[in-house]
């Protein structure tokens, strides 16, 4: 179903994809947007094991089209610094492939807002919950359960390691 990576040497192994989704702040959620284009949109994002967390709002180009196909990728960049020298990048970023619901439970809603919220402002409890309160309802929360994700740095920094 998901093609296998053909530099199988830079291939990150699964505990070092979930490394960079614990601590990557944003990324860029592609979808199938209308006529058939795709359209990719910055996202912050968290992680929860199998799953990632996102906001938006109730309407927008975004919700309409996960709502009319609910495949889709999310791409990460953990590293990407410029060797001029070398005319390459050392380079290390996580693809995750799934597909979208909207969650509709409210207690579930609740528990993946705060999750979402404590990433962000993990010292703030009070203020989160307050923040949540404001927005939960304009809110929506679009999780992606995780189906397959695959992980790639340069050459030059696995001969690092």
């Amino acid at each position: 179903m998901f093609k296998e990576m053909r530099r199988h040497l830079q291939k990150l192994s699964l505990q070092e994809n979930k490394d960079i989704l614990t601590k990557a702040t944003s990324g860029v959620l592609a979808v199938s947007g209308e006529d058939g284009y795709p359209y990719a949109v910055p996202m912050s994002f968290a992680f929860d094991h199998k799953r990632l967390i996102f906001h938006c709002a109730k309407t927008g180009h975004k919700l309409e089209s996960v709502l009319r196909n609910d495949k889709v990728s999310f791409c990460v960049i953990d590293q990407d610094i410029i060797i001029p020298k070398e005319y390459t990048t050392y380079f290390r970023s996580v693809i995750v492939f799934g597909r979208t619901h909207i969650l509709l439970d409210e207690k579930e809603k609740q528990k993946a807002f705060e999750i979402l919220a404590a990433k962000y402002s993990p010292n703030d409890q009070e203020g989160r919950l307050a923040e949540i309160h404001k927005l939960f309802k304009q809110t929506v929360i679009i999780v992606l359960d995780i189906e397959y994700m695959s992980g790639k740095e340069s050459i030059e920094l696995k001969n690092k390691t």
